[in-house]
């Protein structure tokens, strides 16, 4: 359900943002075929999830999906994860997480031993 719900957000973001043309990445290989039809689904609690995500691409002239292996993923994981766990009073809209990226690495010191005994 997580991945839906990420998948919704993104959809409805870009659409707020009048994209034509979508490619969307992730790890999410069994959304994509029962999105596209060609897995069917058997659990109910995400049909509703389904029938939208198939609402909202027939909004996009153009839309793709690309597989990337779930280990190059983790970042991914973990938005979908939070944006699962939001929850606000109008159910149709969640604040946008801001995400900064450094423009220089971290460092971190490392000891081999400790010079007084203690940690």
């Amino acid at each position: 359900m997580a991945e839906y719900e990420a998948c919704i957000l993104g959809l409805t973001l870009a659409i707020d943002m009048n994209v034509q043309e979508l490619l969307m990445i992730g790890d999410f290989d069994l959304l994509v075929h029962q999105v596209l039809g060609g897995w069917a689904t058997k659990k109910s609690k995400i049909l509703p999830d389904l029938y939208y995500v198939q609402e909202l691409i027939k909004r996009f002239t153009k839309i793709e999906f690309k597989h990337v292996p779930r280990i190059q993923t983790k970042f991914a994981d973990a938005l979908a994860t939070l944006s699962s766990m939001i929850q606000h009073p109008d159910n149709n809209f969640i604040v946008p997480i801001p995400i900064g990226i450094n423009k220089q690495p971290a460092y971190y010191g490392y000891t081999d031993e400790e010079s007084d005994g203690n940690p």
